[in-house]
Formats: C-alpha cells, sequence, structure tokens
C-alpha cells in the first residue's frame, strides 16, 4: 500500500443510519427531536456529515493525473491562502484557516486548481492538522516527484477556542519540508518570504 493510499469509510455497523442515531443522541442530550426545530435535524446533520467527510471517497490519483504536464521549468511554484475547513477527530469540531503549498518541479508541473482540490480532499476527512499538512506534502512528492515540496497549514481549532482553554485567538501553525524545502534554508526562506509577503 503506498503511502496516499486511500481509506474507504465503511458502512454503518447495523444498518442504523447516521440520523438515527444522530436521533437517540438528542434525547440523550435532554431534547425532543420530534420537536419543531428539530424534527429534520438528524437528516440535515447526516447530510452534512457525509459532506464533510467526502474526502474518503476520493483519491490523489484521480485529481492529479489529469492534470499533470512535462515542463521546462525549475523554479518555485506556489498556491497560497488556500482556504482549509475541517472536522478534528478528537471532538468532531471544525478547524479552519489557510494553507499554503509550493513545490520546485523536476520535469513536471500539475493544474493549479488541482492542489486546491487536494488540500480539500485531505481535508474532507475527520483530522488533526498536523496529519493534513504532512498528508498533503506526501502526495504532491509521490505523484509529481519535485526537487521538494513545502506546505504550512495555519488554523484556529474550534475545540480550543469553544471548550477546553477557550482562548478565542488562538492559532496553530504546521509545516512539511520535504527534499530541498528540507535541505536547504535559502529555499524554505523563500518559501516563508513569499507567504508572509501579502502578494
Amino acid at each position: 500500500m503506498s503511502k496516499t493510499s486511500e481509506i474507504v469509510a465503511p458502512e454503518v455497523a447495523g444498518g442504523e443510519s447516521i440520523a438515527e442515531m444522530v436521533r437517540k443522541i438528542l434525547v440523550q442530550l435532554g431534547e425532543d427531536p420530534d420537536r419543531e426545530g428539530l424534527q429534520r435535524t438528524p437528516e440535515r446533520f447526516e447530510k452534512a456529515l457525509r459532506f464533510l467527510t467526502s474526502g474518503y471517497r476520493q483519491d490523489a490519483d484521480t485529481i492529479l493525473n489529469g492534470a499533470m504536464f512535462s515542463v521546462c521549468y525549475d523554479e518555485m511554484v506556489v498556491v497560497k491562502d488556500i482556504e482549509v475547513y475541517s472536522l478534528c477527530e478528537h471532538h468532531l469540531l471544525p478547524f479552519f484557516g489557510k494553507c499554503h503549498v509550493a513545490y520546485l518541479p523536476n520535469k513536471k508541473v500539475v493544474g493549479l486548481s488541482k492542489i486546491a482540490r487536494l488540500v480539500n480532499m485531505y481535508a474532507r476527512r475527520l483530522q488533526i492538522q498536523e496529519r493534513l499538512t504532512s498528508q498533503i506534502a506526501q502526495a504532491l512528492e509521490e505523484k509529481l516527484a519535485p526537487q521538494g515540496v513545502g506546505v504550512i497549514i495555519e488554523a484556529r481549532h474550534l475545540c480550543m477556542v469553544m471548550r477546553g482553554v477557550e482562548k478565542q485567538n488562538s492559532m496553530a501553525v504546521s509545516s512539511a519540508m520535504l527534499g530541498a524545502f528540507r535541505e536547504s534554508k535559502q529555499t524554505r526562506d523563500e518559501f516563508l518570504a513569499l507567504v508572509r509577503s501579502g502578494k
């Protein structure tokens, strides 16, 4: 199994739907799932959750393979400020922010929109920010075989904002640097400068 092989979410055991289980959760919380505001909530929740975890039903090969091109270009390619929305696997609460991706081509480039789609694919799973950062970098390294890849994610986690320490202004930053981005301080510094430039 390759390091970017995909996991397919299993069907719900016992044949009980997510909506039916949510209805039971509402009862356990002391709510009446039959009251007007909650009557369709279990079904709406199931639909939303299936969308927010749709990345399990996608794979990097399908996203990237049709948009890779052979070119003689070896300067840094950066796609910054890609919006990220994901669900923390520890509390099933959202975390959200921006992802910055860079790579140094080695005879191959990929369509820019595909990088954003790759970020979305991994974000639409139950995640931790560190794994999400690493998965994006490893997928690009495996599929493009570039000279190097750099990924930075800056995100706010509602599990810290709404509960726990309740720090409303906290921001988590994670990075994955592979190849030239790990080995060369100059390459790393160029990437960081481009991310911070606001241009």
